[in-house]
């Protein structure tokens, strides 16, 4: 195969990274040098094929560092939650709004908004509650919405419910009030997360991973499966 006729089609096949990255992202794929790519696409030359199983070996190695090295990367963890009203006060969020965060909440969120993966929930002693996914939205928005989810029975524990209107205080030999099921949302037990950003072919299977794993610890209602080991499933 010619050279130059080699490259042109990776520029086709790889078409979305050539038109963010260029030769430069080409090159790093087949794991060859820049200046290499760019000698094969000016090269009228045929490619010996010891070149191109070096090329096929080069890309491979590099595809499996790249899943090894780069398919899960800590955004934080363990980080304090400090919530307050959305900005229709419908819902609570797990940060300040942007105008009231500090330099430091604003950077956590705006990773959170860029990025797709997996988050945990923990209570006030660092333990896991709750284990989640984000792949089609932001994890920001994938981790409010659960912040505010109800879950039925898994959320629901034994308190004393007392009036928050305005009103004289009744010690409870005056007036016993029985310890009730209330159910709570994710917001009033969290005081903790963790988020990671995980390509995407990996974020399904590494959530039931850790559900399945923990699973009489979380709160998680559902017991996820792992995709690519379902009967049928092609890799």
């Amino acid at each position: 195969m010619q050279a130059s006729a080699f490259v042109l089609n990776l520029r086709k096949k790889f078409s979305e990274e050539y038109e963010i990255g260029g030769d430069e992202s080409i090159a790093k794929r087949l794991g060859v040098s820049l200046a290499t790519l760019r000698s094969w696409a000016k090269s009228e030359k045929e490619l010996a094929p010891f070149q191109i199983a070096n090329a096929l070996l080069k890309s491979h190695n590099t595809a499996v560092s790249q899943a090894q090295f780069d398919a899960i990367k800590p955004i934080v963890e363990f980080y304090e939650i400090d919530c307050s009203d959305s900005k229709q006060a419908k819902k609570v969020e797990i940060l300040p709004r942007a105008e009231g965060c500090s330099k430091m909440q604003r950077g956590v969120r705006d990773e959170l908004l860029k990025r797709s993966g997996l988050y945990i929930f923990y209570d006030s002693r660092g333990r896991a509650l709750y284990a989640g996914k984000a792949r089609k939205q932001s994890l920001w928005k994938e981790m409010n919405l659960a912040y505010n989810r109800a879950r039925g029975e898994v959320q629901k524990i034994k308190l004393v419910w007392h009036p928050e209107r305005n009103q004289e205080f009744k010690p409870g030999y005056e007036h016993s009030r029985q310890p009730k099921d209330l159910q709570l949302e994710l917001h009033a037990l969290a005081t903790y997360f963790s988020a990671y950003w995980v390509t995407d072919g990996m974020i399904d299977d590494l959530e039931a991973l850790i559900v399945r794993g923990f699973a009489n610890d979380l709160l998680n209602a559902r017991m996820e499966k792992f995709i690519h080991s379902r009967p049928g499933r092609t890799k």
